[in-house]
């Protein structure tokens, strides 16, 4: 799908917010070098009634450390499993400069079904971690089939929260003299 000519901007906002971040962490990304952003993924039922599933990820983030035309644009492994959420991110990443020459790597385990509804899956997670005093684990949610889009807007959010940290960590090095 090419967004440059029919890209539909209500329906992008109705995308980006049907996938919620439930929980998230407050914590900033390495300036130099790679990080882990681990998470749980609840996808709703694809009809009332059903069953939603919950599975265990985490994106990996790679900055590029030498920046050549191949390493310009963003890089996004194992996100989507539908070609039209591939391309809505792309779109929305083209428009950012920020993403240009960073590698995104997402790994997952199994899904779990439970019975649960979206909100009962998300309070057991968040007391699960309450519990185990884990506070570098997100949890998202999404309807079905957009499981690719929360995960992306979960990475995404952390590397915009970042950025201006980054960028001063950046001036104290004298990488922006």
């Amino acid at each position: 799908m090419n967004f440059s000519h029919e890209f539909d901007e209500q329906r992008f906002f109705e995308v980006w917010t049907a996938v919620r971040i439930e929980r998230p962490v407050n914590f900033s990304l390495f300036t130099f070098g790679d990080q882990q952003l681990p998470y749980y993924l609840v996808t709703g039922a694809p009809e009332p009634g059903a069953t939603v599933k919950v599975r265990k990820g985490e994106v990996h983030i790679t900055r590029a450390m030498i920046i050549t035309p191949d390493s310009m644009e963003p890089e996004f492994r194992n996100f989507f499993e539908e070609q039209e959420e591939a391309d809505l991110a792309a779109f929305l990443l083209s428009r950012t400069a920020g993403f240009s020459n960073l590698k995104f790597s997402n790994t997952s385990g199994p899904e779990r079904i439970v019975s649960d509804s979206v909100e009962e899956a998300v309070d057991k997670l968040n007391k699960q971690l309450d519990d185990e005093e884990e506070e570098h684990t997100a949890i998202l949610s999404a309807p079905p089939g957009m499981g690719g889009i929360a995960i992306m807007r979960y990475a995404a959010e952390r590397v915009w929260e970042s950025a201006p940290g980054n960028i001063q960590e950046l001036r104290e090095r004298g990488f922006l003299n």
